[in-house]
């Protein structure tokens, strides 16, 4: 089976992004068709980009980049989850991925984001750097409002519609993984 890799994208104290990304593996779990791991990059400290050659060249010198870079290396497709700030995704999730460049090659994405807008504008940028990243992302999203999905701002209770959403991302996140696991593998 394919190995789907939960990404939180969200390193801020009192964050939600990691009830979001629980909430998304409790979902995952109960399906039989890939295997899912939460991959918090709170856990892996990595620094504002620190590696002195750019990623594309697969030259890493520091340990927080090759743990990175083999746990990246190790799934076949991603489920982001992502905050919007200031109209766009986490700057720890864009520094997480700049890390990388080959490791995310031909490898499916999907996108949970959440904002006072459901983290769209999050999301439109997510896609411009998954496809420089020869990244396919799938079509489906699960949108969270702070306003109707958590209570005060902080406890997460999403509307019952979201899990349906988020098992039609599922789905197109494992189909289109097992069919890019030649090009990865």
């Amino acid at each position: 089976m394919i190995k789907i890799g939960i990404i939180i994208g969200s390193t801020r104290p009192g964050r939600v992004g990691e009830k979001v990304g629980n909430w998304v593996y409790d979902q995952a779990i109960k399906r039989n068709d890939a295997n899912f791991e939460i991959i918090d990059i709170k856990d892996y400290n990595l620094p504002l980009l620190d590696e002195p050659v750019p990623a594309a060249y697969g030259q890493y010198t520091k340990e927080h980049t090759k743990t990175w870079a083999a746990k990246i290396a190790s799934m076949d497709g991603f489920v982001f989850i992502t905050g919007e700030y200031n109209h766009s995704t986490t700057g720890a999730l864009k520094n997480a991925i700049d890390y990388l460049y080959a490791e995310w090659n031909n490898k499916s994405a999907g996108f949970v984001s959440y904002g006072a807008s459901g983290g769209v504008r999050a999301v439109e940028h997510l896609r411009q750097i998954a496809a420089n990243l020869q990244i396919a992302d799938v079509r489906a999203q699960v949108e969270l409002s702070l306003f109707t999905d958590f209570e005060n701002f902080t406890e997460f209770k999403p509307a019952a519609r979201h899990e349906k959403d988020l098992h039609t991302l599922l789905d197109q996140v494992i189909s289109w993984g097992e069919a890019l696991k030649p090009l990865h593998t």
